[in-house]
């Protein structure tokens, strides 16, 4: 592909931009109406407490319904979107920046008081733009670190459905793409069936909604975590029966550790006497959980979470580096956040953290890191 027609695949359309607010208009409006758990958020530091409509794995069926009965009935095309990636990609990253900008200056012009709202203004532009002013801004009443997490996995997965006809259609489909099909599905399935326990996590609860949270969900997740997708679309990848046993494996270990951590953890924040693995946890301080997962390594979710990540890669097989980009960054990503998370948790916790740290040693991968 020539400057030209790169260039040419990259620049927005008004077909791009009229999917793109499509698809965020049914978000806003399906999200707010139809039925779902109404979950509690975080005690906040002035004691309020955010209370989310938990109905993502509603909404995305509904969706993928919707665009199936559309494709059948010929009204859009099941391509559409593996038509149209690069200038999908550009149009998320321009509303992105656009998102943002209005972001900052509401931020800045914010005479609000509460924790969710109130600003945290630097001095620095750069920095409070990227990292964000407010906790949780709010549009119409729709928290929008929630709607744009959300609409990120939505997208990823979109992309996936859309590259699958595409690769049927060029007679391409393999048993590397159904498997990286799979996971990927069974993956994006679990996160909004157990969608409630994002309410709990770092980004909803500490970070505020700057650049680096709305391009990550709305362009980085999407986009980057379907290149195996697209890598498989153009490349045949052979598998021996050996390869798709221990990539089934890769899966399945990463997502029980995944998940069964993120589940000790949202569970012991609700109910710090629920028993962890049968028996009654173990508690340093009164605050920090130290058993199941969490007595075996300090982040072992991360550990979970790069074993799903390097399972979505391995059907792409090793002749390219390019399909590994994700669990590459994910890698890059969970060091620099878990140690962004004990510097932390060290000032927060004090003591209580240091004994914790004794207790568990290791931070990651037992024996390793």
């Amino acid at each position: 592909m020539d400057l030209n027609a790169l260039l040419h695949a990259f620049t927005p359309s008004w077909t791009s931009v009229a999917m793109l607010m499509a698809f965020f208009t049914y978000l806003a409006i399906a999200g707010s109406i139809l039925p779902g758990r109404i979950v509690p958020g975080a005690t906040l530091s002035d004691g309020t407490r955010l209370h989310y409509r938990c109905n993502g794995l509603l909404l995305l069926l509904l969706l993928i319904s919707l665009l199936g009965v559309g494709g059948w009935m010929d009204l859009v095309s099941p391509t559409a979107i593996a038509d149209r990636g690069f200038e999908l990609l550009s149009t998320t990253l321009i509303f992105s920046l656009f998102v943002t900008l209005l972001l900052y200056i509401a931020g800045c012009r914010s005479r609000e008081q509460s924790s969710s709202l109130k600003p945290h203004i630097s001095g620095n532009l750069i920095h409070d733009w990227w990292f964000g002013i407010q906790l949780n801004p709010q549009f119409i009443g729709i928290d929008l670190k929630f709607f744009f997490v959300r609409a990120g996995m939505m997208g990823w997965l979109l992309i996936n459905l859309s590259v699958l006809p595409k690769c049927i259609q060029q007679v391409n489909l393999s048993v590397s793409m159904i498997l990286y099909q799979i996971f990927c599905v069974l993956y994006i399935l679990d996160y909004f069936f157990y969608e409630e326990y994002m309410t709990s996590t770092w980004d909803i609860i500490a970070e505020r909604l700057g650049f680096m949270l709305v391009f990550g969900d709305l362009v980085w997740i999407p986009f980057t975590f379907s290149i195996q997708g697209w890598w498989l679309l153009n490349n045949n990848v052979e598998l021996t029966t050996a390869a798709i046993i221990a990539n089934c494996l890769a899966f399945l270990i990463g997502y029980l550790v995944f998940r069964g951590a993120n589940k000790q953890k949202h569970i012991f924040k609700k109910n710090p006497k629920a028993l962890i693995w049968g028996s009654p946890p173990k508690v340093i301080g009164g605050k920090l959980l130290a058993s199941g997962y969490w007595g075996i390594a300090r982040h072992s979710n991360y550990l979970g979470d790069l074993l799903v990540a390097l399972s979505f890669s391995l059907p792409c097989g090793i002749s390219s580096p390019v399909p590994y980009f994700y669990p590459i960054y994910l890698f890059i990503l969970l060091i620099w956040r878990e140690r962004r998370d004990e510097a932390r948790c060290a000032q927060k916790y004090k003591e209580i953290w240091a004994e914790y740290r004794k207790l568990v040693p290791w931070r990651i991968l037992p024996y390793v890191y």
